[in-house]
């Protein structure tokens, strides 16, 4: 009897301690468990929130790169078209210049400059003076412009004295550069002129001192413009320059063919051109670079740099705007074929 109740005490206690152990055991291995799944989920946070945040970065870098190309000055600011050629702003000048540099040239070939613009110029109604409010000066001083540089534009805005307004641009095309100008009058005045001309200065293959290559178009065909002067070619320099060398379009022929201001000698072509349209050839025929607007007064050349003008105005009441577009086409093309150009796109331009 005693041996039945000791094996019965013996028999209940081993059961409570399987039970007290099987319960721990389960305890442990919950604590396990969970310990290797809060480890897993840890993992998982970790992973996906370094993906949330590589995601993240990488958007927010494809944004401000789209804001940076569109809209903050770059510190190169040059744009490139299919067949090489750039167009990229001058730093050496504070004031806005532009330079075109040919197929496989450094971009510090200087043969083809453009002052943009050269001077921006308005005459208010009931006077006769006309007021410069901006004359480009070479050099750095100042405050240069901020540059927006997007796809193949540089532009920047500019206040001006006498509340204009101005957005300069200039987009590289295939054949060239088109020059836009948006002019706002924002003061209670009218401008009966209102004028903001580039300049393009050619050197090196282009330079034409003489004006031996530079041309203009009258209703018969090509004309050199200085052709009724043909002693240029043979006076020495410094009785031919300075001088100014202008042909009519749209404007009377003034009666005066020769006429010396201020020291500068200034010769009046005698017969009008058909088209607003000049160009020079480089001296071994292979490229042209020609200027022409949708409308003008004349055309003209300053020999010394070789410029060429064609250069559009505007009338502007108060709170109005306008649109001035001059073209330079600058192509490896005969004088006939740009001409066809130029008069193909001439209606684009606006005016």
């Amino acid at each position: 009897m005693f041996k039945m109740f000791k094996l019965y005490i013996i028999n209940t206690w081993v059961t409570k301690l399987e039970k007290f152990y099987n319960k721990q055991g389960a305890i442990a291995f919950d604590r396990i468990r969970y310990t290797i799944l809060l480890a897993r989920a840890k993992s998982m946070l970790r992973r996906s929130t370094i993906i949330i945040i590589v995601i993240s970065l990488f958007w927010a870098v494809l944004a401000s790169r789209q804001i940076f190309q569109r809209e903050t000055p770059r510190y190169l600011k040059t744009v490139r078209n299919s067949i090489g050629m750039q167009l990229k702003v001058v730093e050496e000048n504070t004031q806005p210049t532009l330079r075109i540099v040919l197929p496989d040239r450094p971009t510090s070939d200087r043969t083809l400059e453009i002052i943009f613009p050269e001077h921006v110029t308005i005459r208010p109604r009931g006077n006769t003076n006309a007021n410069q409010i901006y004359m480009w000066r070479p050099g750095r001083f100042g405050e240069p412009p901020q540059w927006r540089q997007y796809e193949r534009i540089l532009e920047y805005e500019k206040n001006f004295p006498d509340k204009v307004h101005m957005l300069a641009r200039a987009t590289l095309e295939e054949d060239g550069v088109r020059f836009h100008f948006r002019l706002r009058n924002q003061s209670k005045l009218t401008y009966d002129l209102i004028w903001a001309p580039i300049d393009p200065r050619l050197t090196s293959e282009f330079h034409d001192v003489r004006l031996e290559r530079t041309y203009v178009h009258h209703a018969d065909g090509f004309d050199l413009l200085a052709s009724e002067t043909p002693e240029r070619l043979t006076m020495p320099l410094n009785q031919w320059l300075p001088a100014r060398y202008l042909a009519s379009y749209t404007w009377p022929i003034p009666s005066q063919k020769i006429e010396r201001r201020e020291g500068i000698m200034y010769y009046n072509k005698s017969r009008v051109v058909d088209a607003p349209f000049i160009a020079t050839l480089s001296q071994d025929g292979r490229w042209v670079v020609a200027s022409f607007t949708r409308n003008t007064g004349n055309v003209w050349s300053n020999p010394e740099l070789t410029c060429q003008h064609v250069d559009p105005q505007v009338a502007l009441a108060p709170g109005e705007e306008a649109i001035l577009e001059t073209k330079l086409l600058v192509v490896g093309a005969s004088l006939d074929d740009v001409f066809k150009m130029a008069m193909n796109q001439r209606d684009s331009l606006k005016w």
